[in-house]
């Protein structure tokens, strides 16, 4: 299972946003680690994360956030 970590701290949206869906479409299955420092990064990544149906934690870290994703193998898209 791949396990990728993508360090979106000190980028503005929608750079963060682009970075994780590279990142997701990267891998078969597996999870996506991001660290972001900006609340709407946060709020955009969660939004695209439900739009292409997969699961995700996000934990508050003391200089930001990190937003750990699912990427279930088949098409991981839920219908």
């Amino acid at each position: 299972m791949t396990r990728l970590t993508v360090d979106a701290r000190g980028l503005s949206c929608p750079m963060p946003v682009l970075k994780v869906k590279k990142a997701l479409e990267s891998i078969p299955e597996g999870s996506v680690e991001v660290l972001v420092d900006q609340p709407i990064a946060v709020e955009n990544i969660g939004r695209l994360v439900r739009q292409m149906g997969y699961s995700q934690r996000c934990e508050a870290l003391e200089d930001g956030w990190r937003i750990t994703i699912a990427k279930p193998g088949g098409s991981g898209k839920a219908s």
